[in-house]
């Protein structure tokens, strides 16, 4: 993408923020994180601002990408009425009434397109991507699943110039519904893909099996983005994001990767002497009760699927979270000099660092829903800021930008030109 964010403040910071999903639950807990981020103040030469002005991306999927959209479009705004907007909104119920009416059961609008219009006018506001290029703002990383080749897709100018169209005009709530689109519950999200067009894309292919050729996992990413070159690939089917990449580092991981590296990503993005790269991964997945080993009965459709999910979403997470913990210490080591170590920060916020074992278990039953409670979405919002605040790896970031002698750089930085 060559869209510009103009004259962001750079400190010697790569702060990069990514929200997993789980419904309101993953919203409300990844809202906790920004409001601490932003009540936290660090020193940038000769005065005092708040960390979350450092970030310069977040990658996101399903429940956390209602969040992190809202945090693009708003900015600091966020703060004022997210809660309200979205959080305490009785969404389910909304769409629900909505199947239930009459009047629309004679028409072609199914549950999907419900759910875009319904995001569209109570929290986006027929907002598009045209919308997140604003100054000073962080790089927003929605991602989705192509259900079809299993491949993950983010919102971003460099995907859409795979299936040869323009992300500008595209709506930000259908792009977040499509990121927290759940299989069987909503239908896909549904693109056209319009290749072949005058784009270099296959060159570009080419070139980023070069990169990858010695790298598995970002082969058969490469693989899977080919088939959109393909003629017999007219549609692609969008569903939740969480299903390829439910963290959402995997998004990062590919976007340095395939960039040549750390060096030649921050030099895309206009980074400039930094002297430490921090990530703050917020898990809100959480663990289902084991009811069904109590009883010789059958377990239910529901029962057995929840099982099966959180089975696989927690082996998926561990091999995540191993292969960026190696990644992000190959990074730092790669930007490193003899001059001057660049350091590495992974810090890592989940339900499992809660102080006790019954406050672990109350945040387990709280569903995987777009509709909470109050109370659970005040507990979780205070679960986030709490779960930040007394991270030791969040700790030591701060202590070691406190003992950095910054410098203020104004810059113009440009968004990522890689898949």
């Amino acid at each position: 993408m060559q869209s510009i964010i103009q004259n962001k403040t750079q400190g010697k910071i790569a702060l990069v923020l990514t929200f997993s999903g789980g419904g309101t639950r993953a919203a409300a807990l990844a809202y906790g994180v920004l409001e601490e981020l932003n009540d936290t103040k660090v020193r940038l030469q000769d005065r005092l601002i708040p960390l979350l002005d450092e970030v310069d991306i977040i990658s996101s999927v399903s429940g956390g990408s209602f969040i992190a959209a809202y945090y693009g479009l708003k900015g600091k705004r966020t703060f004022e009425d997210f809660e309200t907007v979205m959080l305490k909104q009785d969404i389910e119920s909304q769409l629900i009434s909505g199947v239930l009416n009459p009047f629309r059961w004679f028409m072609d609008t199914g549950r999907t397109e419900m759910a875009v219009q319904l995001y569209n006018q109570s929290i986006f506001k027929d907002a598009t991507f045209a919308d997140l290029n604003k100054p000073g703002r962080p790089l927003i990383l929605i991602s989705a699943t192509d259900l079809s080749n299993g491949v993950r897709f983010s919102f971003t100018q460099d995907y859409f110039d795979l299936i040869c169209s323009d992300i500008n005009s595209f709506s930000i709530a259908k792009a977040v519904t499509a990121s927290s689109a759940v299989p069987v519950v909503f239908n896909p999200i549904v693109l056209k893909n319009y290749y072949p067009c005058n784009s270099k894309i296959k060159k570009k292919l080419s070139g980023l099996e070069q990169i990858a050729k010695n790298n598995y996992e970002l082969m058969q990413t490469i693989n899977g983005l080919k088939n959109y070159t393909d003629s017999y690939y007219p549609y692609l089917q969008l569903v939740d994001g969480g299903i390829s990449d439910n963290l959402g580092l995997r998004a990062i991981y590919e976007a340095i990767e395939l960039a040549g590296g750390a060096s030649a990503f921050m030099k895309q993005v206009g980074k400039h002497n930094v002297k430490h790269i921090a990530v703050i991964s917020v898990d809100a997945s959480t663990k289902t009760t084991k009811a069904i080993r109590l009883t010789n009965k059958s377990p239910s459709i529901k029962q057995s699927v929840d099982a099966m999910t959180d089975i696989q979403i927690h082996r998926y997470n561990i091999s995540t979270t191993q292969l960026f913990e190696e990644s992000l210490t190959k990074w730092s080591n790669e930007l490193s000099t003899t001059q001057e170590k660049v350091h590495s920060h992974f810090i890592q916020l989940n339900f499992k660092q809660l102080p006790s074992q019954e406050e672990q278990a109350e945040f387990n039953l709280i569903p995987t829903s777009l509709t909470l409670t109050e109370p659970e979405i005040s507990k979780l919002i205070r679960a986030g800021r709490s779960l930040l605040k007394n991270n030791l790896q969040f700790q030591l970031l701060l202590q070691d930008l406190d003992s950095d002698q910054d410098v203020t750089i104004k810059s113009k930085v440009t968004r990522p030109g890689n898949l």
